[in-house]
């Protein structure tokens, strides 16, 4: 389980933990890490362990892996939910910041994936779920270099799930649309200062209101039940696909 510190990553680990898996999570948040491994044991969660880690290095996916094998002997579920990027117009991006949103993004996910599938194939058995976005569909204002990331996350779920598929591996996307993330409560308030250090010009309860028809975010807990189902044995036909939660703002 990668990017496990806070936000969704969290939401996911502890949904996992309390259906019973056996967690190896990472993130760059070394502290994050701890807090979340103590918070999950203390709640009588199988083990956890952690291991602060750069994944967008082919080095680090691979401690990754290894510190995941030494604890618990095989890995079923890899969870690639690593990302985060430089949300800013396409001009404005320096060539720093859209490497780091590609490698946040796109490399994680490709360097951790490349070093879980082997072991997969050769148990024949093996859940990937990689966090998407739907601003790829929906064309969010500012994410067009973050979508780029994202959409290579997308795209290369289709050419893993045919290359893969007999190997009883399975490869899906879950894409969510706005969710409920500790940011976005933060941003939940009429404060003027807080809304400008967001750069909001719009409240975030308008822009609910005005594009999801359901007129609410996704809560965390939303996003983790979906990850949770797609990495059962029960879902082992599902595979290849986009998996929107977005409270019918983008359909098919």
């Amino acid at each position: 389980m990668t990017g496990a510190a806070r936000g969704i990553g969290k939401a996911i680990a502890t949904r996992l933990a309390s259906e019973g898996a056996a967690l190896t999570i990472s993130d760059v948040n070394a502290d994050g890490l701890d807090r979340l491994c103590g918070e999950l044991e203390h709640a009588g969660a199988p083990r956890c362990v952690s291991i602060a880690r750069d994944l967008s290095k082919e080095e680090g996916a691979t401690a990754l892996r290894d510190t995941a094998m030494a604890a618990h002997g095989q890995v079923d579920i890899l969870v690639n939910n690593a990302g985060g990027g430089v949300i800013r117009p396409f001009l404005e991006h320096t060539p720093e910041t859209l490497r780091q949103t590609i490698d946040r993004n796109l490399w994680t996910t490709i360097w951790c994936t490349r070093a879980f599938l082997p072991g997969m194939i050769e148990r024949r058995y093996g859940r990937i779920v990689n966090m998407g976005a739907d601003s790829v569909h929906t064309g969010t204002y500012s994410h067009a270099g973050y979508n780029a990331a994202k959409g290579g996350v997308h795209a290369m779920v289709t050419g893993l799930a045919f290359e893969f598929a007999k190997e009883g591996v399975t490869f899906n996307v879950v894409s969510p649309g706005g969710v409920l993330t500790e940011d976005l409560q933060a941003m939940m308030t009429d404060d003027p200062e807080v809304l400008a250090k967001y750069k909001m010009s719009v409240h975030p309860r308008e822009v609910a209101k005005a594009q999801i028809p359901s007129q609410r975010f996704t809560e965390m807990d939303e996003v983790a039940a979906y990850v949770a189902f797609l990495a059962t044995e029960e879902a082992g036909a599902v595979n290849g696909q986009i998996h929107s939660i977005n409270g019918a703002q983008w359909m098919l």
